[in-house]
């Protein structure tokens, strides 16, 4: 090997990470990365689960259940850019720790609430961290790898997502219909807190794993600390080949001309004076995400996920429902054919006006198999995406996955039985879920190092906004028309499909 890269100073963070090789390091930490993004998957999601579960104890209509969804998507919205902020100048693995820590003590505390309120609040702050692992551990993942691997490695995270989607009906489908009971005057305890519980602690799990990672060396080398960063290479190495630390052939790393104050990693946020200069920092990249060059690229991920993911949590979270009134539908008539628009339209809560709280309701074991199902459909593209991704290019991927998901979407107009409604389901939640995650794989390459984790966390606020926004524009339009909900959201992947024309190709140079 040469030693050219000596000449000018040091050896690049390509050069670097490129002579650590390729192998252990690189599996345990996508294994780890992957983990944490599957559970994110099922702390977004747990709610569905648990609304039906915990209706009778909690006491809740369905516009306290209204309240309790959105809730975790208000924690969302308010949480993506602060854990953004935080990763992008103080660290992306410290901040990770601690978003996981947070959401694990919080869910298992929420676990033994009593109270409809309470529980709704702590709900709020689980929203609030968890969105922030899910923002941070997309460019963690992505800045240890070398560029003839990283999009391929980022796009394997699409699997976990699924893994997530599939773990969690299975999970709720073995505690949730336990008779698991403690009852005492003033507390109780059931299935459906065990099941809060037991989905917590992996966050906590993995939160204490990270303890034994290193911080990101391309992040280090933006804050000028290349020491630090020479250190984790060496590690990084040892690790992958087995051999001494010392061995490793690059003694000297290039230092960047306009890195970051290192004193901004050190800033404590209890103290004033300094967490003003944090919040100056932190005002300083934001306003350089809204300034040219990087302007067009802000503005595209944030319209792509505002759109895209409007359109999949709110039909996510109106398919479960769906589900029901259809199998209601034929049970009362059998041999019929039906439409969406006059499913829809049967009231919920058709029990008699004293069980206002569903405390006679039985979850049958249909919802938990067809989320199941929903979720075996999403492994073909896992499979695929990774092995043709580099022949193909995310763009292309993002393009078709958006645009077919607006077709099939305009097709839940057209369903006549519930056998109809499950297929299209799994097309839908296949698609948009591999469109979110491909968006995230790009704008790891889209933005620099000290804006990278700001971005993600800007269009992840978008997104969540546009979720939020779309299940109340749903709920409003879908009593007037059918039909212009189910346009709507067809529309909005249409334009999400079109936008995504105009992402720059991506996974072919080495990280800015």
């Amino acid at each position: 090997m040469g030693l050219d890269f000596l000449a000018d100073g040091g050896a690049d963070f390509e050069h670097a990470i490129t002579v650590t090789g390729f192998g252990k390091f690189h599996y345990m930490l996508l294994t780890i990365c992957g983990l944490i993004y599957m559970d994110t998957a099922i702390g977004v999601t747990i709610i569905s689960f648990v609304l039906p579960a915990a209706q009778c104890d909690l006491q809740m209509d369905s516009t306290s259940k209204g309240w309790l969804t959105a809730s975790p998507m208000f924690g969302m919205v308010i949480g993506s850019y602060f854990w953004g902020c935080l990763a992008d100048t103080k660290g992306r693995k410290i901040v990770l720790i601690a978003t996981l820590m947070m959401d694990g003590i919080v869910g298992i505390i929420s676990s033994f609430v009593q109270h409809f309120w309470a529980f709704l609040i702590f709900r709020f702050f689980n929203g609030f961290a968890i969105t922030g692992a899910m923002g941070i551990c997309f460019p963690y993942l992505g800045e240890f790898q070398p560029t003839k691997y990283r999009e391929k490695i980022l796009c394997w995270m699409e699997m976990f997502w699924t893994i997530g989607v599939i773990a969690l009906p299975l999970i709720a489908w073995l505690i949730v219909p336990l008779d698991f009971n403690y009852t005492s005057d003033s507390f109780y305890f059931k299935s459906w807190n065990l099941f809060v519980a037991l989905c917590a602690f992996p966050s906590l799990t993995l939160s204490l794993w990270l303890f034994a990672f290193p911080e990101s060396p391309k992040f280090l080398l933006e804050c000028g600390e290349t020491d630090k960063a020479l250190e984790v290479f060496k590690w990084i190495y040892s690790q992958n080949t087995g051999q001494d630390m010392e061995s490793y052939p690059v003694k000297s790393l290039q230092e960047k001309a306009t890195s970051k104050d290192v004193s901004t990693r050190t800033l404590r946020l209890h103290k004033h004076k300094e967490l003003k200069v944090l919040c100056s920092e932190v005002w300083g990249l934001t306003k350089a995400l809204c300034k040219p060059p990087y302007l067009r690229n802000t503005l595209l991920a944030c319209a792509i996920q505002f759109g895209l993911t409007s359109s999949y949590y709110t039909l996510m979270v109106w398919f479960p429902e769906l589900f029901t009134r259809f199998e209601e539908f034929e049970a009362e008539h059998p041999g019929e054919t039906t439409s969406v628009c006059i499913v829809s339209s049967i009231p919920q809560n058709t029990t008699a006006s004293f069980d206002v709280y569903g405390c006679e309701t039985v979850i049958t074991s249909d919802v938990y198999l067809h989320t199941v199902y929903i979720g075996l459909a999403c492994i073909p593209g896992s499979i695929i995406l990774p092995i043709f991704i580099h022949k193909v290019g995310a763009k292309l991927f993002i393009i078709v996955s958006l645009i077919i998901s607006g077709a099939v979407t305009i097709g839940f107009y057209y369903v006549v039985n519930s056998d109809q409604n499950l297929v299209l389901s799994c097309l839908f939640e296949a698609l948009t879920s591999l469109g979110i995650s491909l968006v995230y794989c790009v704008i790891v390459d889209m933005f620099p190092t000290n804006l990278r984790v700001m971005a993600a966390a800007l269009s992840l606020t978008m997104g969540r906004l546009g979720a939020l926004v779309g299940n109340l524009v749903f709920g409003y339009l879908i009593d007037l028309a059918c039909i212009v909900p189910v346009a709507l959201f067809a529309a909005f992947l249409f334009v999400c499909g079109f936008l995504s024309i105009l992402l720059p190709r991506t996974g072919k140079e080495t990280l800015d």
